[in-house]
């Protein structure tokens, strides 16, 4: 347990120097906390890009699935691989043009001011609550490896995780993205290694799983699981590339470099979204009894399976390791919605609405950003806190239930707006209290139940989970995605607003005209490189000291090998930024 601590208190460590390291380059302006000022490198932003759609609960509840479904699992991340493909051809350059700060100024330009402030209000408490989730996610976690209690640990958590966001802003947010990405990496790729060679290969996995490895226990109906497949990828479509998720591109230093990111996240969740799946898929043939050893989770037992896993499988420090991952996890799913939240309250409501004072100064403005982000981080505590007494619904469950039924609403108007233009000043809010009344029938009309009563069938538990997404997803696609359209019939150009009009066309007109980065920008790329490249090779160095912990002589071996993949990453950072200065003082 002292090797664990270290090893976190190790990684608690590196999260402080990158935020010290990078609290300069976010001291100058709101804009440089919100979003970097629009300079940061593609990698940089790839990077921070594939870690918001990651958190603890890929570690807990989405391996929990694996544990219990098999590779249905991995297939609903490809979902977001796809989503990321479409990122690249299209959204990702289209997001960075609107030239904007945060989310909602776009909306703003392209639905008005009304549309702005409601989904101000819409996005920050819906933001909190995936938070929370993501929280009470690595507290499961964090308390089964501690043994701590639930709310302590929860409070713990929290408070470091709020701590580190508030060190420093986008700059800071993302550099340890950058850094977090390969902690998870090599966890990753270790326990999957491991996990291949103790159970005999991907043949086995296949062949030897309790169930149906490609379809899971308690499915009759195969076709289930291919339409929770297929209708999944359109939902991530929406959930990835729309004015409020999107926000991550608004970081990069120009329309390309914004491409690339996209590009970037697209092959880390495809190699991803298999390799965080083998050790729980391994796990359910090694050690089938893994739920039973904390029954105490009731439901969420199966959250636990990494742990497990790490336990009895890997060398000593790997449980600090993936104790770290998870932090790294959360903190970059957290920290970036924390950011995010910020900059919406500073941009779209105290600036406007509360101060009405064009001259307020951006030392004010990013002040206030920081107690607005501790004021958040201190909700979502308390809102992980509440998700911890429902122990009677799944992490995998809960997460899914949010993000469909909850979320979806948000997302159609944010996503076909983008490309959909005549539409009337009220279609987007509008559409959204529609879609509420689309997720109220999907609870209590539209349900799995009644489906298998008019089709005379009995569902299983499973199925009726599969199912619930399923028909979430379709009727948001076609009902409240089809009210959206419908709005068309009621645009009439001659009503509106001569300064909205204006608005709207200077949106379209942004998001076809690319940004191309100016001449400051090359002094920004090699502060990147050379930060990161320095902290990255610290990061290999702390890993080498793994080797002096009492493993056996595969386990030192294989600290060594990870070890020397990050330092090599960060020395060739740091060489590119040594030839960038050399460049530049010979040019």
């Amino acid at each position: 347990m002292r090797t664990e601590v270290l090893v976190i208190m190790g990684y608690f460590a590196l999260m402080v120097a990158i935020s010290i390291t990078f609290k300069r380059m976010a001291s100058n302006s709101a804009s440089d906390y919100f979003r970097g000022g629009g300079r940061m490198l593609w990698w940089m932003v790839g990077a921070t890009a594939f870690m918001t759609q990651f958190s603890a609960w890929t570690f807990t509840g989405a391996a929990g699935k694996g544990f219990n479904d098999g590779f249905m699992a991995s297939a609903l991340f490809l979902g977001n691989t796809l989503a990321y493909g479409a990122s690249y051809l299209w959204f990702a350059a289209k997001f960075r043009q609107t030239r904007v700060d945060t989310p909602t100024q776009a909306i703003r330009q392209r639905f008005g001011t009304t549309s702005e402030q409601f989904f101000t209000w819409a996005i920050i408490p819906l933001s909190i609550l995936s938070a929370g989730i993501w929280l009470n996610g690595l507290a499961i976690f964090v308390g089964a490896v501690f043994q701590w209690e639930m709310t302590t640990t929860i409070w713990a958590t929290g408070l470091a995780v709020l701590m580190i966001s508030l060190l420093s802003g986008a700059w800071g947010v993302v550099a340890s993205d950058f850094v977090q990405t390969l902690i998870v990496a090599v966890i990753s790729v270790a326990c999957a290694a491991v996990a291949l060679f103790k159970v005999g290969g991907i043949d086995n996995i296949v062949t030897e799983f309790p169930s149906n490895f490609w379809i899971g226990p308690d499915m009759n109906y195969p076709l289930i699981v291919v339409s929770a497949f297929l209708f999944f990828v359109v939902k991530q479509l929406q959930s990835i590339n729309n004015m409020q998720d999107s926000y991550r591109f608004l970081n990069a230093r120009d329309s390309q470099h914004a491409r690339k990111a996209a590009l970037m996240a697209m092959g880390l969740m495809a190699i991803g979204s298999v390799i965080w799946f083998i050790p729980p898929w391994a796990s359910a043939i090694l050690y089938p009894g893994a739920a039973d050893e904390y029954a105490a989770l009731g439901n969420k037992a199966s959250d636990a399976v990494y742990l497990v896993f790490a336990r009895n499988a890997m060398p000593a420090g790997t449980v600090g390791l993936l104790v770290a991952g998870l932090f790294a996890a959360t903190m970059s799913s957290m920290d970036s919605a924390l950011n995010r939240n910020s900059g919406i309250f500073v941009r779209s409501f105290y600036s406007p609405i509360l101060r009405k004072d064009k001259h307020t100064s951006e030392q004010h403005l990013l002040r206030v950003g920081q107690a607005v982000c501790l004021v958040n981080g201190i909700l979502v505590i308390l809102v992980a806190q509440l998700f911890a007494q429902l122990k009677g619904m799944s992490l995998f469950d809960l997460m899914m239930s949010v993000s469909t039924l909850a979320s979806a609403p948000i997302l159609v108007p944010l996503f076909f707006g983008m490309f959909i233009k005549r539409t009337p000043i009220w279609a987007a809010w509008v559409t959204v209290l529609f879609g509420v009344g689309v997720s109220w029938l999907c609870i209590n009309t539209i349900t799995p139940v009644r489906l298998g009563e008019w089709l005379d069938i009995q569902f299983t538990q499973r199925e009726i989970i599969e199912l619930r997404s399923i028909i979430a997803i379709i009727a948001h696609l076609l009902l409240t995605g089809g009210f959206f359209v419908a709005t068309r019939l009621f645009y009439k150009e001659e009503t509106l607003d001569p300064k909205q009009k204006i608005a709207t066309e200077t949106f379209f007109n942004n998001i076809d005209t690319p940004c191309i980065a100016d001449d400051e920008q090359d002094q920004f790329d090699r502060l990147q490189r050379e930060k990161l490249g320095v902290i990255t090779m610290m990061m290999g160095g702390g890993m080498l000291l793994m080797m002096l912990l009492p493993n056996p002589a595969w386990g030192k071996a294989l600290y060594f090998i990870c070890a020397a993949l990050i330092f090599a990453i960060g020395f060739a950072l740091k060489r590119q930024a040594n030839k960038s200065v050399i460049a530049s003082t010979t040019a």
